[in-house]
């Protein structure tokens, strides 16, 4: 007997793609390629001081649960304290927001991000590394700030300068 139902999709512990992005770790653990581009869900490894830069998107709903540390969640409505346990969503709409390990402890955190697409972006973007690996970070200078907006709006995401969010 023929069956025509999607089958599950199954990513073992040490499977998914790793890329590096700012010196954290994003492993992809479903992408929109495997949901009708529905959703995608991440696998965030965040060293002490990392974190991405402040940036927005307003097509799609990105969602976080800390697994373990915490982070320092900032947007331009106010600043939070995630911890181990904690779950953030960042609504449609285009919110600038950024997160931070401000801990001495590497924080995890899973990302749900609907419609699925920016897991693309982090593919493009970020390098290649295996799954738990950091990799230093890279410099953040104008002409990678640069480079970072143009892929970003390919993908529908606004990059911001570091600073963007420092008097929030």
């Amino acid at each position: 007997m023929e069956n025509s139902k999607p089958a599950p999709v199954v990513t073992g512990p040490t499977e998914g793609e790793s890329v590096s992005m700012a010196g954290n770790t994003y492993r992809m653990l479903v992408t929109g390629k495997q949901t009708n581009n529905e959703f995608a869900i991440m696998d965030f490894l965040i060293p002490p001081g990392g974190g991405p830069g402040p940036h927005a998107h307003p097509d799609f709903q990105e969602s976080f649960y800390v697994t373990e540390g915490e982070v320092e969640v900032k947007s331009e409505a106010g600043t939070y304290i995630a911890k181990k346990g904690s779950f953030v969503t960042i609504p449609k709409g285009g919110i600038v927001h950024q997160f931070k390990n401000k801990s001495d402890q590497v924080a995890k955190m899973l990302c749900v991000v609907v419609p699925a697409g920016l897991e693309a972006f982090f593919m493009e973007a970020g390098r290649p590394t295996e799954n738990g690996v950091l990799l230093p970070p890279v410099q953040v200078d104008a002409n990678y700030l640069k480079k970072m907006q143009a892929l970003g709006e390919k993908y529908k995401q606004q990059v911001f300068p570091p600073d963007y969010l420092d008097n929030v």
